[in-house]
């Protein structure tokens, strides 16, 4: 069975008003110090009452960033550009292959609950893996989003480990969310080993097409919007 995380949405993370957000795919790697500045400006006019609520899907070049509770000496090998930044969490990896989300909501039409958003981003993430018969799992103490790998050594010997599939990490601003998740789709894992992820060394990373789900970005983006609109509210495509 599916994590509990996913059992249902929670009401207090829809708008009583039920407008839509507006929902963005930008092609190509985006340069990240512009997509920052970008939502920097966007929360602004959020919280102004100018700009409708945002969701951004993207891919960056290959970087490292690092939120406010990352370690120096979890950043191994620099080998990417490093940007430190004020989103929640420590160091973690984008590039190509891997589906970025920054999510610009208003929380204050949505129940003004920082973690009950950071469940519903769980939640977000577990069912749109679950579109691809992926068991997602939230563990505690630990922030993400992983699967649990089963299997048999060449001498029979059964194996077992947990390895984290997605990343989150946000910032609040006046009640307006941004960053957000990272899934990975098919990122090149070994660009992982220039960190320390998340300050987990105990446990690995995977992604779909590591696990053998060869799904196109096109499909993540389309299983993210099913899921989103289960636990958001509704969509509309800028």
């Amino acid at each position: 069975m599916l994590s509990q995380a996913l059992s249902s949405a929670d009401s207090s993370l829809l708008r009583a008003d039920s407008r839509p957000v507006e929902w963005i795919v930008s092609p190509g790697n985006a340069d990240y110090v512009a997509a920052e500045a970008a939502m920097e400006a966007r929360v602004a006019a959020i919280h102004a009452g100018e700009a409708s609520e945002r969701v951004w899907l993207l891919e960056h070049p290959p970087l490292y960033t690092a939120g406010v509770s990352a370690k120096d000496e979890d950043l191994i090998d620099a080998r990417f550009p490093v940007h430190r930044t004020g989103r929640g969490g420590q160091f973690t990896y984008h590039g190509p292959g891997q589906r970025v989300g920054y999510v610009m909501l208003n929380l204050a039409e949505r129940g003004r609950d920082v973690r009950g958003l950071v469940r519903g981003l769980e939640r977000w993430i577990i069912g749109a893996l679950a579109e691809f018969g992926v068991e997602g799992e939230v563990k505690d103490g630990r922030v993400g989003v992983w699967v649990t790998r089963k299997g048999l050594t060449q001498e029979g010997v059964g194996w077992s480990r947990e390895d984290k599939i997605a990343a989150i990490g946000v910032k609040v601003r006046k009640w307006v969310s941004f960053h957000g998740i990272s899934l990975n789709v098919e990122p090149d894992l070994d660009h992982f080993g220039g960190i320390v992820p998340c300050g987990i060394r105990e446990h690995g990373v995977t992604s779909l097409h590591d696990l053998g789900i060869l799904a196109t970005m096109d499909e993540v983006d389309a299983a993210l919007n099913i899921s989103f609109r289960r636990e958001f509210g509704p969509t509309i495509e800028a």
